[in-house]
């Protein structure tokens, strides 16, 4: 570098992470080999956010700026030979985003240090990157409490003709993770058709839009993971878990150039039927004791000793008597309140939905969701967190080695076309403990001289 054998930028305490609002402190150190004539050495902090239209391209079409100091650490003289260390010292203002770099932007944070010499003489300079990092704190979002549901029908076209209907849904538990959470996905699918599908697969989709005169939407697959094929006339219920890698935040507060959305992307193989299920990724979990309660509502089988004593049906006691208001003249008496007609008794809750039958296969199906006795698990021990990974394939029916209650057996519901349900049958008296009769009965004999 001529005279200069020496010029870099330290940082204090070897820091390069900052968040916003902190103080950046360091030195520009300089080492000479004789001395050298400046007019001044200045020291810049600044930020942006640059975008282009090319990968990898850093000509940037539109630019933002956040902020952009600069300082003069020594004036215009001669340095002289030796060592040299000038320090420094910048505030990050609170409303910096968090730093990024993709495909087609970036949001880059420096320190430059130039030293500005006099005419025909060589300038220097230099700079240093650091990263900014605003948390993203979960529990502050809205709307960020419960789990994310969807679902789609489409007709099912084989070789141009229309075989049916598929019903795919899904629901993620959660609308918010951090990296290293388990998204636990479930996923319903409905073959009313008389062809089978393809495989059922699901992908953890990053999408960065870059805001230019055209937008450029990036959309990259994180990691993926595959079930198998739902055959015609069957409903199938499909369980996977998903592990979240370390990536950006969702959100880029104070950056009006790049946004950065993510999604569980749920589809088939054949026919092409897709649903997306987006969440938020951040840095601070979600934490269920800042979840807002939920008035619990009274059940619709309540009983009558569960309610209120305001609303009791109990008749009243007639072994006391009630006093008679006195009436004033021309005043009729009051009518007296009815009688409840509310048995004891508690009151039997409704019977479950009966079950539709499917659209060609006839297998019972229920429109809930999810549906865990009509169904089959698909690849419940399937389990991948990178594209091109896959485990043996195992299917298992719920309803095969069904456990039996524990909790008695309960009175079956009529069959389809069968009549009112009939009361329990009551079990024959115990005729061994019975008192009667006393003596034996008396002979033919004797019954015929009687």
């Amino acid at each position: 570098m001529g005279k200069i054998q020496e010029f870099e930028i330290k940082f204090d305490k070897n820091k390069v992470v900052y968040s916003p609002g902190d103080s950046m402190c360091g030195s520009v150190k300089v080492k000479l080999d004789q001395p050298l004539q400046c007019k001044a050495l200045k020291v810049s902090c600044n930020g942006f956010c640059g975008v282009t239209n090319k990968a990898n391209d850093t000509t940037w079409i539109v630019e933002e700026q956040y902020f952009n100091s600069t300082l003069s650490v020594a004036d215009k003289g001669t340095l002289k030979q030796g060592e040299h260390t000038f320090p420094f010292k910048f505030l990050i203002p609170a409303t910096a985003p968090t730093s990024f770099e993709g495909n087609y932007g970036r949001i880059i944070y420096r320190v430059r240090a130039f030293i500005d010499t006099p005419r025909f003489s060589k300038d220097y300079n230099i700079e240093k990157a650091f990263y900014l990092l605003s948390p993203l704190n979960l529990n502050e979002l809205p709307e960020i409490w419960g789990t994310c549901s969807s679902v789609v029908t489409q007709q099912f076209n084989y070789m141009l003709v229309k075989t049916g209907t598929m019903v795919l849904k899904a629901q993620i538990d959660m609308k918010g993770y951090t990296p290293g959470q388990i998204i636990q996905l479930v996923a319903n699918i409905h073959n009313q058709s008389g062809k089978s599908t393809g495989n059922v697969a699901a992908s953890l989709m990053q999408r960065v839009i870059y805001e230019t005169k055209k937008p450029t939407r990036d959309v990259r697959a994180i990691a993926e993971v595959e079930g198998g094929v739902v055959k015609a006339g069957k409903e199938v219920e499909w369980k996977e878990q998903i592990i979240v890698p370390p990536l950006p935040q969702s959100s880029l507060t104070g950056c009006e150039l790049i946004r950065i959305e993510y999604y569980v992307k749920v589809s088939l193989r054949s026919p092409d039927v897709q649903l997306m299920l987006p969440f938020h990724l951040g840095n601070v979990s979600l934490d269920k004791k800042l979840q807002p309660s939920k008035k619990a509502t009274p059940p619709l089988s309540a009983t009558a000793e569960d309610m209120p004593a305001s609303t009791s049906t109990s008749a009243p006691d007639t072994s006391t008597p009630v006093a008679t208001p006195k009436l004033s003249p021309g005043q009729s008496a009051p009518h007296p309140v009815p009688r409840s007609r509310m048995s004891s008794h508690n009151i039997p809750s409704a019977p479950p939905a009966e079950y539709q039958q499917g659209a060609e296969g006839g297998a019972p199906v229920n429109d809930g969701f999810p549906n865990k006795r009509q169904s089959q698990l698909v690849s419940p021990n399937a389990f991948s967190y990178a594209p091109g990974l896959f485990f043996a394939q195992t299917q298992q029916h719920d309803g095969s080695n069904a456990a039996p209650s524990d909790q008695g057996a309960t009175a079956p519901f009529p069959p389809e076309g069968a009549g009112s349900v009939s009361a329990p049958i009551s079990q024959p008296p115990q005729y061994d403990s019975s008192t009667y009769p006393q003596e034996a009965p008396p002979s033919y004999d004797d019954s015929c001289n009687t």
